[in-house]
């Protein structure tokens, strides 16, 4: 097109449209910024509230660390001490080296003396970390004027990594103390006149030991229990928590039974063997089958001796090997801290 024909049909165009072109165009919102908007609201809100809820919510926590230890762990602020029932847990020191932290717990008792040297967790305690690794917790000492007791933490990550720069949280939901322990001949009761007790039973255990045992047991396809002597009245009690209650043969073995009295509670354990009144030979059991009592608070014991004949019984004193408590004392401990070393190396 020549420029005099362009200029002609310039001047055939409407000038409002000149006007509207002009004009700077609104600039409409698009959808993706207001999802970006809310994305980012919802972000801070989160990154808010989990530490909270990680810290104030041990359930939530709980849950966050079986989807995600190490989410867990980053979320879980830092907390050197606590206290709970009268009672104080907090960390001491700790030295890291390579692919191994040692730390020291310690527990002090602010208001009585529920501590001695017999201090035990009760396999109550819990290590989490963001890594895997293995772990174990032991007593290190006891001060009875402060009424203190110091535990070791020891934890080796997998694959020999190193852990500096990560946090660990060690809670404790109760403890034993205060334990008794009895050992010697139990003079209550004879051998060599003994009833022997000729009921059974069939129970589950709960626990086996002795190979022999194991192995008829884990091979039986239907499971079908295994044969125990069946509670009599209380023989004798060689302790507090502690009775016999049933001495005879299941399937020609002589099987001793110890009823452990509320042992989810007192951790009540011990072991029976047969001591020969002249040679002193002690006889320790071939094994032994344990199960609940009905209310599933208390555990039997059949220890079980497979070469002793009844007509020997009587060459025999019943000896005794017991650790009982008088409970277990509850509460909520909890400190997280990073790994990070406290003392010189």
């Amino acid at each position: 097109m020549k420029g005099n024909e362009f200029l002609d049909k310039m001047e055939l165009i409407n000038p409002a449209y000149v006007e509207a072109a002009d004009a700077k165009p609104k600039r409409r919102k698009t959808a993706c910024v207001k999802w970006g908007a809310v994305a980012a609201c919802f972000c801070l809100v989160f990154s808010l509230a989990v530490p909270a809820m990680a810290a104030s919510i041990p359930t939530f926590y709980d849950m966050l660390y079986a989807i995600s230890p190490a989410t867990a762990q980053f979320f879980k602020p830092v907390q050197l001490s606590c206290e709970d029932n009268g009672i104080r847990m907090e960390v001491v020191a700790a030295y890291i080296h390579e692919d191994t932290a040692e730390i020291y717990i310690s527990m002090q008792d602010l208001e009585e003396t529920r501590f001695d040297e017999t201090i035990d967790l009760f396999d109550s305690y819990q290590i989490n970390t963001p890594f895997d690794c293995t772990g174990h917790c032991n007593l290190s000492s006891y001060d009875p004027d402060t009424q203190t007791a110091t535990f070791l933490i020891t934890i080796e990550q997998w694959n020999e990594q190193r852990i500096i720069g990560d946090k660990l949280t060690f809670s404790i939901r109760e403890f034993l103390s205060n334990k008794k322990t009895y050992e010697g001949i139990i003079d209550d009761v004879s051998l060599d006149n003994i009833e022997l007790n000729s009921a059974t039973q069939t129970v589950h255990p709960r626990g086996l030991s002795g190979k022999d045992l194991v192995d008829k047991y884990t091979s039986s396809n239907t499971r079908e229990g295994l044969s125990v002597l069946k509670p009599v009245d209380n023989l004798c009690s060689p302790v507090n928590g502690v009775m016999l209650t049933g001495i005879g043969y299941v399937d020609g073995y002589l099987h001793v039974q110890i009823y452990y009295e509320d042992i989810l509670k007192t951790d009540n354990h011990g072991s029976i063997a047969l001591l020969n009144s002249e040679s002193g030979e002690m006889i320790t059991c071939n094994g032994s089958i344990s199960f609940f009592d009905d209310a599933r608070e208390g555990s039997y014991e059949d220890y079980i001796f497979t070469e002793i004949a009844a007509d020997t019984l009587g060459d025999y004193e019943l000896y005794g090997d017991f650790v009982t408590s008088s409970g277990s004392v509850e509460g909520n401990w909890s400190v997280t801290f990073p790994l990070e070393n406290t003392t010189d190396e």
